[in-house]
């Protein structure tokens, strides 16, 4: 028994039985987006997650443990509460230690999914390197965390506020295989283009839980046993998806009020992504729920493939 991680009954036996469970972040609902949105598309996430034949498992830190597979009262109460701390990986020993609530980001949710056995996040978009990184260093715990934790991510690519090329860039670096799902190019969060040719793409739940398979038989021989994550980025849903050049624009203006307003750290991602749906009339808002839905769905039907293969493994064995 794990004294600090909490895993719902139903989930633990689902794990137990190599059944397919889907991770899903809280920061999302804390800090990503707005009320009432924040909460119904918590909800419409694990649905969807459910509807594909997988259980839903949204991580935060509550009351000193590591819960995975939050109650609806639980998201509720992450969703209504002021005071949640947004808790990265570095961030969870001291948010466990003065027993806060913490939301969890993707770094902190996939080292946690790792802990308790779960091969599959889905979220809307990682963090990764800040405009103007160069000077500030300001890079995302999402990025490190991957390379470390063999843990598959499902996401629309990184923030679209972010520096896209050198995020890229560095998750090549770090050894995290970036695969794109039915695309050639990884996506910009809000749009399905971003000028960033990927090298490898798979086009069916199969071939990715394929994919799955071999990368973490791959970490097996690998010094220490174990070996990155991986990224399956998928694009925003097209009837939702926004035009490059548009969100350029709003982004644009959102970074200088940022500046002007000398917001940083953990602020400055909230400010941008309120000041863009404001911007847009809502729209990005939509498209970032819609993508949320879509990455989970997508994320528990790659589970329900991945665990129809780890089933057949144990079958021959």
């Amino acid at each position: 028994m794990d004294p600090l991680i909490s895993v719902r009954s139903d989930i633990a036996a689902a794990l137990a039985a190599n059944a397919p469970v889907v991770a899903l972040e809280s920061t999302v609902i804390a800090h990503g987006l707005p009320r009432p949105h924040n909460l119904g598309t918590a909800l419409e996430m694990e649905a969807a997650v459910r509807r594909a034949g997988a259980l839903p498992a949204t991580v935060a830190v509550l009351d000193g443990r590591l819960v995975v597979g939050l109650t609806e009262v639980q998201i509720a109460f992450i969703a209504k509460t002021a005071e949640v701390a947004k808790a990265s990986s570095s961030d969870l020993s001291a948010i466990l230690a003065s027993r806060r609530t913490g939301a969890t980001t993707v770094a902190a949710t996939v080292f946690i999914a790792a802990r308790a056995k779960i091969g599959i996040v889905a979220t809307g978009g990682i963090g990764g390197a800040h405009r103007g990184s160069e000077s500030t260093f300001d890079v995302s715990a999402d990025l490190t965390e991957l390379a470390r934790t063999p843990v598959t991510v499902v996401c629309s690519g990184a923030k679209v506020i972010l520096d896209l090329p050198k995020t890229v860039e560095i998750l090549e670096t770090l050894g995290v295989p970036v695969v794109g799902y039915s695309t050639s190019e990884f996506p910009a969060f809000y749009s399905r283009e971003s000028g960033l040719p990927l090298q490898h793409r798979v086009d069916t739940e199969d071939e990715a839980a394929r994919l799955m398979c071999v990368h973490r038989d791959l970490g097996r021989l690998a010094l220490g046993g174990t070996s990155a994550g991986m990224l399956i980025v998928n694009p925003p849903p097209a009837r939702k998806a926004l035009p490059r050049d548009q969100v350029e624009a709003l982004i644009s203006r959102a970074v200088a009020e940022a500046e002007a307003a000398g917001i940083r750290g953990k602020a400055v991602t909230p400010f941008l992504l309120k000041r863009l749906a404001d911007d847009s009339a809502g729209k990005t808002l939509e498209t970032n729920i819609a993508l949320l839905v879509a990455n989970a769905s997508l994320a528990a039907r790659i589970a329900v493939a991945y665990s129809d293969r780890r089933q057949n493994e144990g079958t021959r064995a």
